[in-house]
């Protein structure tokens, strides 16, 4: 009770002292703000079910963390806060040991953050605690708005999103409950500002250049196919007519330039090209299955009851044997239809560097080490053209996959269908024509 009353009388001295030291440049470290990060902190200790001391010293930490701001502005704002809630903690009987925690979790959220203990790490978290949430927008904004009040300058929006593309790389979560819960909207966050970014660069570019990177990264640049002369031949052809168009007016050429960037829409039709393929290849393994149970059921059928008395009806030998054959031969062209193909699994640095390797199908690699594969991964996720020359690749093989599949499917289909009307007529004229004993 005596620590939940310490932690009550702590959040009553920092609504007090924003009251009696407001500051409107602070647009993001306010009152506000130290409420969120506070509620994360007592979410992420709950989690942990923090000791009854613990959870007041990451509570008093996260009330206290920005508090100096009001004392002087960002410049050294965390050792004031941790200087006062030292002191703070120490006036109400706290033990040593405890202000000393409660004081390095507030100089751990420094950036960049440098926690050690689990306590400092809760802190940490919990102050970055809106990177991965869908408040993240909204607080950047007002971010900016404090460093532009603070600064007396404007800071463009591009240099803005830099900055904060730079700290979303370069940040993550230290506990794991904030890996789970708040990495993919952060990843999210990143990739919408990495997008924005894009688009700026293709739209500031202008004249021809902007076309042309348009256009490279709709089809995925003229070297993402090497390996496949045919797939590079097709790119680079591409690119070239696209230089021989006249320099349009440069407000001109950005509209074009945007129409030409693949952006989200690039990556839609690789997704949904993808899942149909991916799809029909489930129909046609479902409708081979089909037809091998079919005929699977006719052979045992043919065996454990015809021809067992095959001597009394000598006149249908014939046409047991053709169904016999019929359902046989369409049993195999079902299985080379559902059949795997797979390549040897591995590739060399040479495939790596010239490009011809698809690191998006496991044949390619399934026999190769987890450090040789991530290794290639990386370079083709920092490679733009190598990554979209990867996917037209693997798009390109799915349909070849699929050809042969449907292939042997339809000679299936035929085989067993033209077969079972051939057998069925050969037993109606072996029983009207030639009847048996």
């Amino acid at each position: 009770m005596e620590q939940k009353s310490i932690s009550g009388q702590a959040e009553q001295y920092v609504r007090d002292y924003f009251d009696l030291h407001p500051n409107g440049k602070l647009l993001y470290h306010n009152l506000y703000h130290t409420e969120k990060v506070v509620k994360a902190a007592r979410q992420i200790g709950h989690h942990y079910k923090l000791s009854d001391t613990d959870q007041l010293i990451v509570t008093t930490a996260a009330w206290f963390h920005d508090i100096g701001y009001l004392l002087g502005g960002a410049p050294g704002h965390e050792e004031r806060g941790a200087e006062m809630l030292t002191t703070f903690l120490l006036g109400k009987a706290v033990d040593a040991a405890s202000a000393e925690s409660a004081r390095n979790c507030i100089l751990a959220t420094k950036l960049p953050q440098r926690a050690v203990s689990q306590l400092e790490q809760i802190v940490c978290d919990a102050d970055l605690f809106h990177l991965g949430t869908d408040e993240f927008g909204e607080r950047n904004k007002l971010l900016r708005k404090e460093v532009e009040a603070f600064k007396g300058e404007k800071i463009s929006k591009e240099e803005w999103r830099r900055s904060t593309i730079r700290l979303l790389e370069g940040h993550q979560y230290y506990t794991g409950y904030c890996k789970d819960l708040l990495s993919r909207k952060q990843r999210e966050n990143l990739v919408a500002l990495r997008h924005k970014e894009e688009e700026q660069q293709v739209g500031t570019d202008g004249g021809a250049s902007g076309v042309k990177a348009g256009a490279a990264a709709a089809v995925g640049g003229g070297k993402a196919a090497a390996g496949t002369d045919k797939l590079e031949n097709i790119l680079h052809q591409h690119l070239q007519e696209l230089e021989e168009e006249d320099d349009p007016p440069l407000a001109e050429a950005g509209k074009k330039a945007k129409k030409k960037d693949p952006g989200r829409s690039i990556d839609t039709v690789f997704r949904i090209t993808s899942n149909n393929n991916q799809r029909l290849s489930s129909q046609a393994d479902s409708k081979a299955h089909i037809l091998i149970q079919v005929n699977a059921i006719i052979i045992s059928v043919l065996l454990s009851v015809l021809l067992r008395k095959i001597e009394d009806h000598t006149n249908l030998a014939i046409p047991a044997t053709l169904l016999l054959t019929v359902n046989l031969v369409t049993i195999i062209f079902s299985i080379l239809a559902t059949r795997p193909q797979i390549p040897p699994g591995r590739f060399t640095r040479a495939d790596l560097d010239e490009k011809r390797v698809n690191l998006l199908f496991f044949g390619n690699f399934y026999r190769m080490s987890l450090e040789e594969y991530a290794g290639g991964m990386l370079q083709m996720m920092e490679d733009r053209d190598f990554l979209y020359g990867s996917l037209i690749r693997d798009v390109y093989f799915q349909g070849i996959a699929l050809g042969r599949k449907f292939r042997w499917l339809r000679w299936s289909y035929n085989v067993f269908m033209y077969g079972l009307i051939v057998s069925v007529t050969a037993f109606m004229v072996a029983a009207l024509a030639f009847p048996g004993k």
